[in-house]
């Protein structure tokens, strides 16, 4: 199993290339059961997940052709299509690795009028129930049944009627899945009180590149109108305000000045104001966003929202960079209720953190120490990261599949800004 290594003290320096976004392109692939055509993504991460939602799709009928990917480059461009679907079952083995597996029930009931799809997995970072992406279809029309660990919808007649969404609570996944659904519905869908993050966007506008009708893009209310078919695109994944925002924190952890080259500043509005209030200059510079940080950390009080709050995603990582900030801090977690699981190893390198319910408090220390560690999710495997960069001697951070599931290339990105990190592997 690989491990990381870090000996931190390092001050990061130079430009750093941005990724395009995981949760964008785990949404815009299963866009490719909509139609016929080819739907071709450039700009798409590297990633174990994207992998593994590729393998997903062949088994449902979709072929994936990657051109011209050389193994040196960021990124590549994939062309995915689904002439005729061969299945409509996703199976057990494939949706439990990764959660992001249930968007394709909305494209097979949409396209196909059926769709049989195992209950998900994911990180465990919290109760993720999936109500809500049921009860949306519902409200088109879809008939659900639960069984053996299956989800089973279909469409009487073979196509939903459509109809109006209210979601009680915002819900990113289950926005996503109502969308795609109603673009091929017999009739029109409202869609209220839907998520408004950057990720909905950009499905929203491929959607439109693929002939479906959308009005209020970026607003909590959306409008469709069902087309009888939809036809091919091309498409660039927006840009990762994750990973933008994760290395944003590791040039200010270790005081250091970092390019961020191909960054969307406009989607990181809540990161940018939270990294400003700890003292971190930032500046926009076009598709360039440099962060630089010599005066210490300031300590924050923090709570994550839906979008345009502060995301959930990057509540980790300014956990860490907050372990180093002149100060108590104050962080609230909203969203998950499980989601402080790095918490004791950050401890183990010296961190003092304090855990009440969703509230945390972090009270900065003067060093980080080196241990090894264990990643627990995807975000907080990059907490452990960024406190090692910082941290005094060696950080073995155990677990990495964690990593590699949303950030492509991480160590080569850090060592090439002075970062001394390396992947080795007990093989």
């Amino acid at each position: 199993m690989d491990r990381i290594l870090i000996r931190g003290g390092n001050r990061l320096s130079g430009r750093l290339p941005i990724s395009g976004a995981k949760n964008a392109a785990l949404t815009l692939m299963p866009c490719a059961l909509l139609t016929e055509e080819p739907l071709t993504l450039r700009n798409l991460p590297r990633l174990a997940d994207v992998d593994t939602f590729g393998h997903l799709l062949n088994q449902l009928g979709v072929s994936t052709l990657v051109e011209g990917a050389r193994p040196e480059d960021f990124g590549r461009v994939m062309t995915l299509r689904a002439s005729r679907l061969t299945s409509t079952v996703a199976p057990y083995d494939v949706v439990r690795k990764m959660r992001a597996s249930i968007l394709v029930l909305g494209p097979l009931v949409a396209r196909a009028g059926e769709a049989t799809v195992s209950l998900p997995g994911g990180c465990a970072i919290g109760n993720r129930p999936i109500d809500l992406h049921l009860k949306a279809l519902e409200a088109m029309g879809a008939e659900i049944e639960l069984t053996a660990g299956y989800v089973r919808a279909s469409a009487p007649g073979g196509r939903l009627p459509g109809g109006r969404v209210v979601f009680p609570i915002v819900s990113v996944g289950a926005t996503e899945n109502a969308v795609m659904a109603a673009v091929l519905a017999k009739g029109g869908t409202i869609i209220e009180n839907a998520a408004r993050e950057p990720e909905i966007v950009d499905l929203c506008r491929c959607l439109v590149a693929m002939g479906a009708s959308i009005g209020g893009i970026g607003t909590e209310t959306l409008e469709i109108e069902g087309r009888d078919r939809l036809h091919g695109a091309t498409y660039a994944v927006m840009p990762d305000r994750i990973e933008a925002g994760s290395y944003a924190c590791a040039a200010a952890i270790t005081g250091g000045a970092v390019d961020l080259v191909g960054v969307s500043a406009h989607d990181m509005r809540a990161t940018i104001a939270a990294l400003e209030a700890a003292g971190v200059t930032v500046a926009e510079r076009g598709d360039v966003l440099h962060v630089a940080a010599s005066n210490g950390i300031a300590p924050l009080e923090l709570s994550t929202a839906p979008f345009p709050g502060f995301a959930t995603d990057m509540q980790a990582q300014f956990m860490a960079l907050l372990t180093r900030a002149q100060g108590a801090s104050v962080l609230t977690e909203t969203i998950f209720e499980n989601r402080y699981m790095h918490v004791p190893e950050l401890a183990r390198m010296g961190a003092d953190i304090r855990v009440s319910g969703r509230t945390a408090v972090v009270r900065g220390v003067e060093r980080l120490v080196g241990a090894p560690v264990m990643a627990t999710d995807l975000r907080a495997s990059m907490s452990l990261i960024l406190a090692g960069l910082a941290a005094e001697g060696e950080t073995q951070v155990n677990r990495v599949y964690h990593l590699d599931r949303g950030y492509e290339r991480l160590e080569e990105k850090l060592s090439a800004v002075g970062a001394d990190i390396e992947r080795v592997s007990d093989g």
